[in-house]
């Protein structure tokens, strides 16, 4: 059973096996990719119900630009939709939305409408799901020690001050709490290039099952288990995991 008290605070999940799930069924892959985003909205849905705060997905990594261009087409057409339609549910549900990752070379009618969905959204105070879109963590690291360096150089900050704490100030994921648990599913056991810095001491969990396959039992599945690791955060003792 599921200890409400000891809820991951953030959950980071790499959304793994669409292709694959397509392909065992003998389908085309857009069919692996429409059935994926069926399981986003159950998932935040049953993520939200168990008091989990943010949820982070990896929806379109910095190096998927190297797809066929007919599937990258296609998976922007999905996210349209889903910014179309989808976003007026998030905020009815008091779902905040957040985008995090470079906006070039997005289509500048996508970039337009996340920027409409997270106004729309920002004052919302339940849940926080954030699509990592053209998000790779090395750009991410580099981008935040550029903004870094500007500052520097415009007198707004010091080399001497900066430290892990400040740095944080400078990365995509400003405000939000560190994940407390990576989940990947389809079997593959890595990160690709995925938070590198924010997952420094997330418990990671690999699923073998393909996304489309993973459901809210799954999701509930995941978090006991969590609920079953010691988390010493680099010390001896064992580190109390508070909600």
């Amino acid at each position: 059973m599921i200890d409400k008290n000891n809820i991951p605070k953030h959950i980071a999940i790499i959304m793994d096996g669409n292709g694959r799930w397509a392909k065992e069924k003998g389908l085309p892959r857009t069919a692996g990719h429409r059935e994926g985003i069926k399981r986003v909205k159950e998932l935040v849905k049953a993520a939200a119900e168990l008091g989990v705060k943010a949820v982070t997905l990896y929806a379109f990594s910095a190096e998927n630009w190297v797809r066929p261009k007919s599937e990258i087409s296609m998976l922007m057409r999905y996210l349209n939709n889903f910014l179309e339609s989808e976003v007026r549910e998030l905020d009815k549900n008091n779902i905040r939305f957040l985008v995090i990752g470079r906006d070039e070379p997005l289509p500048k009618y996508i970039q337009e409408k996340i920027i409409k969905a997270e106004n729309k959204t920002k004052d919302n105070t339940g849940l926080t799901l954030v699509l990592a879109l053209n998000y790779g963590s090395r750009q991410e690291i580099v981008d935040a020690a550029k903004r870094f360096a500007r500052d520097v150089a415009l007198g707004k900050a010091s080399v001497e001050d900066l430290d892990e704490q400040s740095f944080n100030n400078y990365l995509y994921t400003l405000g939000l709490p560190e994940p407390d648990l990576l989940i990947r599913t389809s079997g593959e056991m890595r990160i690709s290039n995925y938070l590198l810095w924010q997952l420094s001491y997330a418990e990671l969990i690999f699923v073998k099952k393909n996304w489309p396959d993973f459901k809210k039992k799954d999701l509930e599945a995941a978090i006991e288990e969590f609920q079953q690791r010691e988390r010493r955060f680099g010390g001896v003792d064992v580190v109390k995991k508070s909600s």
